[in-house]
């Protein structure tokens, strides 16, 4: 299937001429663009996380530990972006993440059509069958231009979360973890 016929026959669609000067090499543009957007449909791209022993040096580290960041993805109903912050955290067990894994993870998983409660998960998922911590939780807040350009076109945030382990169980950890995501 040509990528480019499809971006001509949408710029058709909408009443516009694919031939006038401006458009002329929008299609190959539009397609390169969704090479890179949507990179997490290749398994082969999927980050190698790397981990540590939790217990290099004579440390053995059993706090929380979090990390934050922002990132981008595309809404599956309406093929609009939406961009969100997260907080992750986990307390571990035998493993430590390497510092840049959560955000290269985060990407990954973001890089395909997307509902926030989908990625929320899959992040969740990922992570913790790597790294089997004591507890683990992702909050997403995002911003999804769906709600705000369109529909009912209001402004607002959506927020999602993924707790699991001590993050979940332990009333003292879920409140440390959720009070740390009112910081940001």
């Amino acid at each position: 299937m040509d990528q480019n016929l499809i971006v001509r026959e949408m710029l058709l669609a909408i009443g516009e001429n694919p031939d006038r000067i401006g458009l002329i090499d929008t299609p190959k543009r539009v397609t390169k663009m969704w090479k890179e957007l949507f990179y997490g449909y290749d398994e082969f791209k999927k980050p190698i996380v790397t981990t540590f022993p939790n217990n290099e040096d004579g440390l053995v580290y059993d706090q929380m530990i979090t990390d934050t960041g922002h990132g981008f993805s595309m809404c599956e109903h309406h093929l609009m972006p939406f961009e969100f912050t997260y907080i992750f955290g986990y307390i571990p067990n035998d493993k430590v993440l390497g510092l840049s894994k959560v955000a290269r993870v985060v990407d990954y998983f973001a890089g395909k059509l997307q509902v926030q409660e989908r990625l929320t998960k899959e992040i969740v998922d990922y992570l913790d069958e790597i790294l089997e911590p004591q507890g683990i939780g992702l909050v997403l807040n995002g911003r999804h231009l769906c709600k705000s350009m369109r529909g009912v076109k209001k402004e607002g945030n959506m927020n999602t979360s993924v707790l699991r382990g001590s993050f979940r169980d332990e009333p003292e950890t879920r409140a440390e973890f959720l009070q740390l995501t009112q910081c940001g």
